[in-house]
């Protein structure tokens, strides 16, 4: 495995607080990796450290094989939502950035404009921009230099449905078709799910789990998810864990006693619209690594 990023023992801190704790991990060259862990994790100090803006305090952090100005130029970002003087047209802003990088040549702007999906918009001035317009201007910059590495916080953050389908598919064509390795942070789960082929979680500055999405939510273990009406007689009749998923219940059991669970509560009168077995989420298995849950539930 050709590694794009390898950081080891890398921690910063700041006073008395370890954003950053003694972090080891090795991101791969290739496809689509997510960074995920709760606020304050330490995702953007380390991201902030691979693009150069921050020195760690300990340990070290290599970037496409080095750490210098040659590698940091084959690297794309958009960290946090991106700002740009609101006078300036889409097409204005691109422009004036690709100057400022040396590329003015280079970059096909009208093509990037397209590729985000704000060719109509290209000539309105972004201080009527909303956030969702705002974070594909900002890809759009990340992307002009058509970098081997692009690094994108919350990248469909304030997008509607639609604007984040086109989003993902945005990503993931990078990562196929342009042979880009594309590393996001998101708490967007159910998303990460469907567009990461590996992810890091984090939390207070640590790895706590790596992996390939696929293998991940393998060995979470399998439910059953049910849809029966009323759902109130489902969860009663249920002996064994259960939690609600919206209008399904999620029941911990084993494969072979699923027919019996069944024909129970089909004798009870429940309706069953749906029954299938599913496999962990990613969500799931981010509230058990980061305990999350049951920060929260302590809380309240």
């Amino acid at each position: 495995m050709t590694a794009v990023i390898e950081t080891r023992g890398l921690t910063k801190t700041y006073g008395d607080v370890r954003a950053l704790d003694g972090l080891d991990l090795v991101i791969p060259k290739g496809g689509v990796y997510g960074v995920l862990g709760p606020n304050g994790a330490g995702k953007s100090t380390l991201f902030r450290i691979l693009l150069g803006l921050i020195r760690p305090t300990e340990g070290t952090a290599t970037v496409m094989g080095g750490a210098d100005t040659a590698a940091m130029r084959r690297m794309g970002s958009m960290i946090e939502t991106p700002r740009f003087p609101p006078y300036m047209t889409a097409r204005m802003v691109l422009r004036w950035l690709a100057l400022e990088h040396g590329i003015a040549g280079e970059a096909d702007i009208p093509y990037w404009l397209e590729r985000v999906g704000l060719t109509r918009a290209a000539d309105r001035k972004v201080r009527g921009f909303s956030v969702g317009m705002m974070q594909r201007l900002g890809i759009a910059a990340s992307l002009m230099s058509r970098p081997d590495l692009v690094i994108l916080d919350e990248p469909t953050s304030g997008m509607d449905p639609p604007g984040i389908q086109e989003m993902r598919g945005l990503i993931r064509s990078l990562a196929a078709d342009d042979g880009v390795t594309v590393i996001l942070a998101s708490h967007q789960l159910s998303e990460v799910q469907r567009i990461c082929d590996r992810v890091a979680i984090m939390n207070k500055g640590k790895l706590v789990l790596e992996g390939a999405v696929s293998e991940l939510t393998a060995a979470g273990g399998e439910r059953l998810r049910l849809i029966g009406t009323p759902v109130e007689k489902v969860l009663g009749a249920l002996s064994v864990k259960a939690t609600r998923d919206g209008e399904a219940v999620l029941a911990e059991i084993r494969r072979e006693d699923g027919p019996a669970l069944i024909r129970t509560l089909v004798g009870q009168g429940v309706d069953i619209h749906e029954a299938k077995w599913v496999g962990a989420d990613l969500e799931s298995i981010f509230f058990t690594e980061t305990g999350a849950v049951q920060e929260a539930d302590d809380a309240r």
